[in-house]
């Protein structure tokens, strides 16, 4: 089977080429030739993105017996996990904190008997090993029946008549297209929306949150660093602005004053951003993960940009280094063990959805009738910090994963409609679980029905959900 692609229809693709030396200073043009591209898949889901949203999406709707496929650009699943080695999938559980379950917490477990999780030094949750989850992530989608397809970048939406109809791709096996009935945006970037023409919403670099190369080291004594940290602990209050009463002092796992000092002596520049967190320890004498390299001023969408912000990372990684072993006790003769194999994103385009959850919502226990699922009252961005240590939580509703204008195309992930201090709670891992099996089993349910995603029963969506061991209400 073939399919024609035109050049010049903006909802299948042309290309603008832009040449940048330190700034743009030449941006030309040029045309793709119209060509026929070959079939490479069909698909009743098409879910893009391997992260904890496409993920779950993926074993929600092939759990519902429709045919899935799970494109990926990397050759491992995992997202924000594996490829910026971001450990904590639920720092924020406490033991009052309530919470959606269904495919989340089911990772989380299975990592653990898997052998895949360390105890999280500051809530109850576990610690997920990143090399551990491209395996057993390859293990779930394998008994489960999801298709996966690596080493492949989605680069145009295939729109017609208002309805998605696939996405175009580029990989080792050239320029091909993937066909589907319903198509799940998962990319973190809402990449599909925006190829698709949809509404969304982005900041500028220098407004958008950082960037973040995640390393981890051995060679630690484990002794000496425990020992200082039960003398000198962190707390949530070391580092963010606004806290719910009380929980300012509850522990975290941050470094308070090491690159402070390495700061005053000229270690690292001044202005140097590095600050952080450590995560697992092994009694290797292994801190698997460190998160406390800040790139700014980077739009995540912008090639230009993540590149300079993967170099500055690991330069960044290598400094921060280099200050643990002057100022820390315990990581004197610490060695670089793994880098990430991307810098991780926190924020870039959000889509402008058929609902857009607000900070009010979060913050005030919202209910929706179209809720999918919930999220304990848990945020962290732009300095506000909320640790859900009271039972709090907001339900989480459909509608801000529908985009306008095209219809059979559901957003996942951090991408979902939301202002800024929504996104901090939608951000998550643990929430992009919720959204993302709730986008497979509404996916699941359209095509089932014959109905589109924007006109899908959301009564049989949530007894699906159910059935599914989430909890929506």
């Amino acid at each position: 089977m073939e399919i024609i692609i035109k050049a010049l229809n903006l909802n299948y693709s042309s290309f603008l080429l832009i040449f940048k030396y330190k700034e743009i200073n030449a941006i030309s043009s040029t045309y793709e030739k119209e060509k026929r591209l070959p079939i490479l898949a069909e698909t009743d889901v098409l879910v893009v993105g391997g992260g904890p949203a496409g993920l779950s999406a993926s074993l929600a709707a092939a759990r519902e017996g429709v045919d899935t496929i799970l494109l990926e650009r990397y050759g491992f699943l995992g997202g924000n996990i594996t490829q910026a080695m971001v450990e904590t999938i639920a720092w924020y559980r406490h033991e009052k904190t309530v919470e959606s379950d269904g495919i989340g917490r089911e990772i989380e477990e299975y990592m653990t008997v898997f052998g895949g999780t360390y105890p999280d030094p500051e809530s109850t949750g576990r610690l997920l090993d990143a090399d551990m989850f491209k395996c057993g992530a390859d293990k779930l989608i394998a008994q489960s029946g999801v298709r996966p397809l690596f080493h492949c970048y989605a680069v145009a939406a295939i729109v017609e008549d208002d309805l998605i109809r696939g996405v175009i791709t580029e990989s080792k096996s050239g320029r091909q297209a993937v066909l589907a009935k319903v198509v799940i945006d998962a990319t973190g970037d809402a990449d599909i929306a925006a190829f698709a023409g949809v509404p969304y919403a982005k900041g500028s670099a220098g407004d958008l949150m950082s960037v973040t190369t995640g390393f981890g080291v051995s060679g630690v004594d484990l002794k000496a660093f425990r020992e200082d940290i039960a003398k000198h602990p962190g707390k949530i209050g070391d580092w963010s602005e606004e806290t719910a009463k009380g929980e300012d002092n509850l522990f975290s796992p941050y470094f308070t004053d090491v690159f402070e000092k390495a700061r005053k002596d000229g270690v690292i520049l001044k202005e140097s951003p590095l600050e952080g967190f450590w995560h697992a320890l092994t009694e290797a004498g292994e801190v698997t993960g460190l998160n406390v390299v800040r790139v700014g001023h980077v739009d995540p969408t912008n090639v230009w940009d993540l590149t300079r912000a993967e170099i500055e990372g690991r330069e960044q990684a290598l400094l921060a280094l280099e200050a643990l072993r002057r100022y820390q006790p315990g990581f004197e003769k610490a060695k670089l063990r793994t880098l990430g194999s991307s810098i991780g994103t926190r924020e870039s385009r959000k889509i402008v959805g058929r609902y857009n959850l607000t900070g009010r919502d979060v913050k005030n226990q919202a209910r929706f009738n179209d809720s999918i699922g919930i999220f304990p009252e848990f945020l962290d961005a732009y300095g506000i910090v909320i640790i859900p240590t009271t039972g709090r939580y907001f339900q989480v509703p459909y509608g801000i994963m529908v985009p306008l204008n095209v219809d059979n195309l559901l957003v996942s992930g951090r991408c979902v409609a939301g202002d800024r201090i929504s996104h901090s709670a939608t951000r998550q891992m643990m929430c992009c679980t919720v959204t993302g099996q709730g986008a497979g089993v509404a996916a699941s349910v359209a095509i089932k029905s014959n109905s589109s995603t924007g006109t899908v029963d959301l009564d049989k969506v949530q007894n699906r959900l159910k059935k599914q061991g989430v909890r929506i209400a």
